[in-house]
């Protein structure tokens, strides 16, 4: 495909979002994010991104997985146009990060971690600075203010300073201003860290409707059951380059087998005989076997068939198993198997705020 084609293709693209009218149904030529051995490497030596190859289709909900460390925002940065790569081709709606980055940034919203919202401003304020910023026509300045209000349930409080909004508020208004230009494509780089789960729910909902209007999104998260209830394809970084890609439930699948959990009495004695016994079991080949607050966790093929001798041999063993239950593998054991760890959800969310907290409740 030439470049003329493909940048042709993504304003033809830009322009039916901007009009609302993105059939869903009918594929476009040109993918929304094209990745070719992208590397990134630091000053001090460090490769944060080491050879990712990468496709998201338009009108996807995309989600990119990876521990702490692991390159995904080193990657969204770059598809921003933030950082410039070391090496290899990135293409954002039809446009080369390096030779256009104004066109990227034209075409893109980007929602940061920290919300860039003005606290002195009121909502209605800041996306109408937003709309200022991004060129939007004077002429649909309040119509587009007054749809994004509402699109974010922050209508009842539009005339009120931002920053007496809870956290759960800041998010919805900082997603609302990286839109007022109808990117056909949206950055969330964990963008509901921190926030309680109503909150988090809320916010599910309106990337749900940007996306069923045809914008594409594209998702970092820490939160697996986010990614698992948003995404229709999901790629995981580890140590600056992918290693797995598939939708969900394709994960899921290369886990291998159930997952078997296990109560355990006793303690931090009794759960590492247990691992130890567990590891040893030659009913599962190739298992996963990790100590859990309350017990332990055993993934295997045979989890579900060969699950009930395991528990005579902890009881055999002088071990007092006090519940257990078998059961499909979720996101969380995909990345545990991929990664080797569990995301620490209290480490990455920081504080949480609910809904109704600095002082100003929201009007469902």
């Amino acid at each position: 495909m030439s470049n003329d084609r493909s940048v042709a293709d993504a304003e033809t693209q830009r322009e039916q979002s901007r009009q609302g009218a993105v059939d869903r149904t009918t594929p476009t030529t040109a993918p929304s994010i094209e990745i070719d051995g992208l590397e990134l490497t630091y000053g001090d030596g460090t490769a944060a991104v080491d050879g990712v190859d990468l496709t998201v289709a338009d009108g996807e909900f995309f989600g990119f997985l990876g521990p702490n460390g692991a390159g995904k925002t080193t990657a969204i940065k770059v598809l921003a146009t933030l950082l410039s790569p070391t090496a290899g081709e990135v293409r954002v709606n039809g446009f080369d990060v390096r030779a256009e980055p104004r066109k990227v940034r034209e075409s893109i919203g980007y929602m940061a971690q920290e919300t860039s919202i003005d606290p002195e401003l009121t909502a209605e304020e800041n996306i109408r600075f937003a709309c200022e910023a991004y060129g939007v026509p004077r002429s649909k300045r309040d119509d587009r203010t007054a749809e994004l209000l509402d699109l974010v349930d922050l209508t009842a409080v539009a005339d009120k300073r931002s920053e007496g909004f809870s956290s759960g508020m800041k998010k919805r208004l900082d997603a609302a201003t990286a839109l007022v230009h109808r990117p056909p494509l949206v950055f969330l780089d964990e963008p509901t860290t921190g926030l309680d789960p109503n909150a988090r729910n809320r916010l599910w909902e309106y990337f749900r409707r940007i996306n069923a209007r045809g914008t594409t999104v594209f998702l970092t998260t820490q939160y697996l059951e986010e990614a698992d209830q948003l995404c229709e394809r999901l790629a995981v970084i580890l140590d600056g380059g992918i290693v797995a890609d598939g939708s969900p439930d394709e994960l899921k699948r290369q886990v291998g087998g159930d997952v078997l959990d296990i109560e355990l009495q006793d303690g931090e004695d009794a759960r590492a005989r247990a691992v130890e016994i567990a590891g040893k079991f030659d009913a599962f080949e190739d298992a996963i076997v990790e100590g859990t607050e309350t017990g332990i966790s055993v993934t295997a093929k045979t989890a579900r068939e060969s699950g009930t001798d395991l528990l005579v041999a902890l009881r055999d063993a002088g071990l007092t198993v006090t519940g257990f239950n078998v059961r499909a593998p979720t996101l969380d054991d995909v990345f545990l198997a991929i990664t080797g760890e569990r995301v620490d959800i209290e480490s990455t969310a920081g504080g949480v705020e609910t809904e109704a907290a600095a002082g100003t409740e929201e009007t469902s």
